[in-house]
């Protein structure tokens, strides 16, 4: 139970500065630190990363930080492909699902170890408005790839959807964060009821490790602001390197119960 809550406040603590990255190490964290097989791990990730992500969301609502057509087009194409990401890992065995989830977390890492500055796109023009016609394909598409992952691996998907609302689609950084709020919200639902059938919960563990990344999601939402994101993003990919390679380790050694 300690180390749900421990866990949990640094989900949390990453969703509200990040607007993501905290989803990438739930599913890890509930494994090995607290302990549950990966069929349970998956749901309960995707039910913490959600209604701490919805809570993180709240301080934004106020600064008009989100692009909800966008949200919403992401979100609904990522939703139907949460189901089919669930359908294949049911397919897998959990040791191949979490050397890839290993796999995924690398990349991750290493698309956020590259500098990267904001780029215009069709979802965001010079003048404020937004060209459609480029726009709905690119958001489709974006949402259907995270989504697919979501159900795959049980993760949010905010450290891919980031990088897509800003480099594919154009989206400045703050709005890019406060929409993938709410798509991360929408997929984690989805997945959350493509796995809710897999495996009992244990309500108890996943109650703390939600009490704890809502209050660590709050926190860190004040002071995001304040935090140099372009260090705090290097320092986490860094974080999420080192967990892969122990991800990868303990499960070609010790594999995980389904």
């Amino acid at each position: 139970m300690t180390a749900a809550l421990g866990l949990g406040t640094v989900i949390g603590i990453l969703l509200g500065l990040l607007g993501g990255g905290g989803s990438i190490l739930a599913v890890p964290a509930l494994v090995y630190g607290a302990g549950l097989p990966l069929s349970a791990a998956v749901p309960t990730s995707l039910l913490v990363v959600g209604i701490s992500s919805a809570t993180a969301l709240l301080p934004r609502l106020r600064a008009g930080q989100i692009r909800w057509r966008i949200a919403g087009i992401v979100g609904a194409a990522g939703a139907a492909a949460a189901f089919a990401g669930a359908a294949v890992n049911r397919l897998l065995d959990p040791r191949v699902v979490l050397i890839g989830f290993a796999g995924l977390m690398v990349a991750a890492a290493l698309r956020m170890l590259r500098d990267q500055g904001e780029a215009g796109g069709d979802c965001a023009l010079p003048g404020g408005g937004v060209n459609w016609r480029g726009c709905l394909p690119k958001s489709i598409g974006a949402g259907i790839a995270v989504g697919f992952l979501t159900g795959l691996f049980g993760v949010g998907g905010g450290f891919l959807i980031i990088p897509a609302l800003v480099l594919l689609l154009g989206l400045p950084m703050p709005a890019a964060v406060g929409t993938s709020l709410v798509i991360i919200v929408i997929n984690s639902a989805a997945g959350f009821a493509a796995h809710s059938g897999d495996a009992t919960l244990d309500y108890r563990i996943a109650g703390a490790f939600t009490v704890a990344a809502i209050i660590g999601s709050l926190a860190a939402a004040r002071f995001a602001s304040r935090v140099p994101a372009r260090h705090l993003s290097r320092a986490f990919a860094y974080l999420v390197m080192v967990i892969a390679a122990f991800v990868a380790i303990q499960a070609a050694i010790n594999p995980p119960a389904n």
